[in-house]
């Protein structure tokens, strides 16, 4: 018996499945490969403590007193970020994952904020200090690529901003010798636009409107910022003639300050460790609304967007197209009528 599908319906079936990414694997760090992606430099399962000499590439956004950023495993002047994106390792604020610390000192400002579609850190600093060269401008780091492998090959990033710790599929850092930008994005179809990772020449500030200012040390509860370069019913691309100015930045509240944050390790510069480990500050909550700053973006990336070995991105138009073809022929061969 001969079945009659409309193609209306079949488009909607495709479309719904294109639109949903999908990841070949899901890890904790507890049950982490010793390697996620083949030629991968560093490792992801990691230890417990620190090591600042640690090639881990497990990277954490919790919260303000606890997240990472990507930065390289040597210093020197070749050690740009254009040049080390593939190498980068985790250094973080917190002890216990096995990673690199951020040595005391280093953060001189960092806000987080913990929106319905994802986590954020941003900041300035003095990143020199996680081998970072003096004046790189920096790049942006991502789990995709146009090889299939992220930047840094193999890199994890988990959170618990959002319940349970899990692993986050789509995120997107830039950093560069004196600023920092971190977005995570909750596990959801909208996952992809909200973690984009086309504009990695266009910095922080463009990217991540956000609050960067020196001398505070905030979390937040925030608004969704609108999507990287969509703009009503019109998307920007990069390398275009005219470049549109960042979003605004979103509204936020329920903050909680600190006077500063710490490793608590008291790691300082080089690795060297103070006599006595430093507290964290006391916290004292407020309710205020987002801030700018006028701290520069990074910039200067060789073009990432790779993706993962480990994941599959949504399908791009053409893809689409293709599968839709292929299901109509295969219909066609099994005696299903098509209707357009």
């Amino acid at each position: 018996m001969l079945q009659s599908i409309t193609f209306v319906t079949l488009f909607l079936i495709l479309s719904a499945q294109a639109q949903s990414p999908t990841y070949s694997a899901t890890y904790l760090p507890s049950d982490a490969p010793y390697q996620s992606e083949q030629g991968q430099s560093g490792y992801n399962n990691c230890t417990t403590g620190y090591n600042q000499t640690s090639e881990c590439q497990n990277a954490y956004i919790n919260t303000v007193q606890d997240w990472c950023v990507w930065a390289p495993p040597e210093p020197g002047p070749d050690s740009v970020i254009g040049n080390t994106e593939r190498i980068e390792v985790a250094w973080c604020m917190k002890s216990g994952y096995g990673t690199r610390l951020i040595p005391d000192g280093t953060i001189s400002g960092a806000h987080l904020v913990v929106t319905p579609d994802y986590v954020q850190v941003t900041g300035v600093g003095n990143l020199t200090n996680i081998n970072i060269p003096v004046g790189d401008g920096g790049g942006e780091l991502d789990p995709h690529g146009a090889d299939g492998n992220g930047n840094p090959i193999g890199s994890l990033v988990f959170s618990s901003a959002f319940g349970a710790l899990e692993q986050i599929h789509e995120w997107t850092n830039f950093v560069s010798a004196d600023i920092f930008c971190f977005r995570a994005c909750k596990p959801s179809a909208n996952a992809p636009t909200m973690c984009q990772h086309i504009y990695d020449v266009m910095g922080c500030e463009w990217n991540m409107p956000a609050n960067y200012a020196e001398g505070v040390f905030e979390q937040c509860l925030g608004d969704s910022a609108e999507p990287m370069g969509v703009y009503g019913t019109s998307t920007f691309y990069q390398g275009e003639p005219s470049t549109p100015a960042a979003h605004p930045i979103p509204a936020s509240s329920s903050c909680t300050t600190y006077s500063t944050i710490s490793n608590g390790q008291g790691v300082l510069i080089g690795g060297i460790t103070s006599t006595a480990s430093m507290s964290t500050s006391t916290s004292t909550p407020s309710t205020t609304g987002s801030s700018g700053s006028s701290a520069s973006g990074a910039s200067g990336s060789q073009p990432s967007g790779s993706s993962a070995a480990l994941q599959t991105v949504p399908l791009v138009g053409w893809q689409r197209l293709a599968i839709i073809s292929s299901t109509i022929v295969v219909g066609f061969s099994m005696g299903i009528i098509v209707v357009f």
